[in-house]
């Protein structure tokens, strides 16, 4: 396989690639031919880092080369739709880093050319791979097994703090051209795609507000994880994206939602949460204690009611066998080997890995809904409704009084 992007999601991608067959009994042998980049030293670097044999900054002669299967694409969101594309042309599977586009028609576009791969056993598979949590596929196989019965309420929050400080600079993350939205679409699509996996059921409409807190940021000298460094007095540029995003949701099963997410909640460093309650249980989890899951038991007698904590470390939980003895946790690099093991498997069973290009398609049109709603007041806006290019304007300045 290529991986295309070196930087964060890059490296996350190149570990899993490179442990997957460590732990797990795979039907096919993974082995992480190329490394493509911008730079050149910057590629070699990386390719000799990740234990790749070559390097390249031609990504289209990468894809084109015979021995390449499979094509994982680990770049800003504007370089997404023209890579899948061609790459599924060419007859290679495909990973791609969520969320899969920067607006609705691109994304139907790179589900298209799924689509019509899939017809000839070639698959499309988008990295949401918060998924693969164990403890977050425990909650949703209690989910599936009717313990928590009827949903009736989902709430969600996804809070980081990297962009507090007004004096951060810009990234790629922080311009519309690039990355589509903000906080929404950045780690706010995660917590779609959990909730609608959770609970079976799919957002139909949501009522949203859009801040932009910060309206312009230094110019980035050198990258550093999220984020960065400016020099002193640097050139200041805009910000073009969310900081904070906040609405309501209906869901199509009859429940209802609401979802939180921004990267400026001093104090967060990466906490994902998400709460499912149902007529008969209930599940909660948070991110930042990812070995533990929250679970409700409405059946328990009146004088054992409450929620108990589960340590999902147990070889009988999801995916945790292949790892430690019991009580040893998982870290946030596992998600990706997880998802390594699922789409390998897949694709030598010949079945469609999940989640699909098509299920991308429809988170980015919640995306698209919550942006279109934010601007038109909050205004109930359901995600059938016709989507836009993405040039929608933020609503990211509050109302001023009419008086």
């Amino acid at each position: 396989m290529a991986l295309i992007g070196h930087a964060f999601m890059g490296r996350a991608h190149a570990q899993a690639w490179r442990t997957a067959p460590h732990f797990f009994d795979l039907p096919l042998q993974p082995e992480l031919a190329v490394v493509v980049g911008r730079d050149e030293d910057r590629a070699r670097a990386a390719a000799e880092n990740f234990g790749a044999e070559e390097w390249s900054i031609h990504w289209r002669e990468v894809i084109a080369r015979d021995d390449i299967d499979l094509v994982d694409i680990c770049t800003p969101g504007d370089q997404h739709a023209e890579i899948a594309i061609a790459a599924l042309r060419a007859g290679k599977h495909v990973l791609c880093e969520k969320p899969l586009a920067r607006s609705v028609p691109e994304a139907r576009e790179m589900a298209d050319a799924a689509a019509t791969a899939a017809e000839s056993g070639v698959f499309a598979m988008c990295g949401f791979s918060y998924r693969r949590t164990p403890a977050l596929a425990l909650a949703k196989r209690f989910i599936d097994e009717g313990r928590l019965g009827q949903i009736r309420h989902v709430r969600a929050q996804y809070l980081q703090d990297w962009l507090s400080s007004s004096e951060a600079p810009l990234t790629w993350r922080l311009d519309k051209e690039r990355a589509g939205s903000g906080a929404l679409g950045d780690i706010g699509a995660h917590s779609i795609d959990t909730a609608q996996w959770l609970t079976g059921q799919s957002i139909e409409g949501v009522s949203a507000m859009l801040r932009t807190f910060v309206a312009d940021r230094p110019v980035m000298a050198h990258q550093s994880g999220l984020g960065g460094h400016a020099e002193e007095g640097a050139a200041r540029g805009p910000v073009t994206v969310d900081d904070a995003a906040a609405f309501t949701a209906s869901f199509s099963g009859g429940a209802m939602g609401v979802f939180e997410s921004t990267r400026m909640a001093l104090g967060h460093r990466n906490a994902n949460r998400i709460e499912v309650n149902g007529e008969r249980g209930s599940v909660a989890f948070d991110f930042e204690r990812m070995n533990e899951l929250d679970f409700y038991d409405g059946s328990d007698p009146d004088d054992a009611q409450g929620f108990r904590r589960i340590q999902v470390t147990e070889p009988s939980h999801p995916y945790t066998g292949a790892w430690w003895p019991t009580g040893h946790g998982l870290g946030y690099e596992h998600l990706f080997t997880h998802q390594v093991v699922d789409l390998v498997t897949a694709i030598a069973e010949g079945t469609q890995p999940s989640p699909t290009f098509a299920e991308a398609v429809q988170i980015q049109q919640v995306l698209d809904a919550v942006e279109r709603s934010s601007a038109d007041d909050s205004r109930f806006t359901a995600t059938s409704e016709p989507a836009t290019d993405g040039s929608h304007t933020l609503s990211s300045q509050p109302k001023k009084d009419p008086s």
